[in-house]
């Protein structure tokens, strides 16, 4: 098992949930936490524990973001004028390593972020290499000519587990996706609920 792999799998079993519906995920055999004590009853979890946890499974889903990288994210979010937590939410899906996932040009968010690193994205013609790189509205992206072709990419289209999200007009035979418009909470496809809300308080409080 590889050590991304490793760690998105310690990501579902700390949260207690199959944050990406992947179908090996080991939450969906057993639902308590990794470790000796995983298994102990519950208890009932405190404002800020359910504060943190919301944070936490807000960062893991888009690959395990750091807490600065993450905080950078959130004060944007906070300048923009409406819900932080809708903006927040939108400034994620913005994200080119988040487009590309969703665009399923890959299998997992992880995997989004190292083919970013390494070269194989365009936007608008242009090559990007940055995973955080925040795509504007109407902006086209594309896979390399060399890149199309990979294993990686067309395992992912061939994945039945999840759709493409309407926010994106994604053209599999070009390998081609424009970001159509900024998604609200509502219009992003968690295959758990994501409460931005209790990130808010999170940071309101601390």
């Amino acid at each position: 098992m590889t050590k991304r792999t490793a760690a998105k799998y310690k990501i579902d079993r700390r949260m207690g949930e199959n944050i990406w519906g992947r179908p090996k995920s080991p939450v969906n055999r057993r639902e308590y936490g990794p470790g000796q004590h995983g298994q102990r009853r519950k208890a009932k979890m405190s404002d800020f524990g359910l504060q943190l946890r919301a944070k936490q499974k807000l960062k893991g889903y888009y690959g395990d973001l750091t807490e600065k990288q993450f905080r950078r994210i959130y004060a944007d979010a906070e300048r923009v004028k409406g819900d932080t937590g809708e903006n927040l939410v939108g400034l994620l899906e913005r994200r080119l390593d988040a487009v590309i996932y969703r665009a399923k040009f890959v299998p997992t968010v992880f995997a989004a972020r190292q083919f970013v690193n390494h070269g194989h994205v365009l936007v608008n013609g242009k090559r990007v290499n940055i995973p955080s790189y925040r795509v504007q509205e109407g902006d086209m992206i594309e896979l390399r000519d060399r890149s199309k072709q990979l294993a990686l990419v067309l395992e992912a289209v061939s994945l039945a587990e999840r759709d493409v999200p309407d926010y994106l007009e994604v053209d599999h035979s070009k390998m081609t996706a424009r970001f159509v418009r900024t998604p609200a909470l509502a219009d992003v496809p968690y295959p758990v609920q994501m409460e931005p809300n209790l990130v808010v308080e999170f940071y309101a409080m601390n």
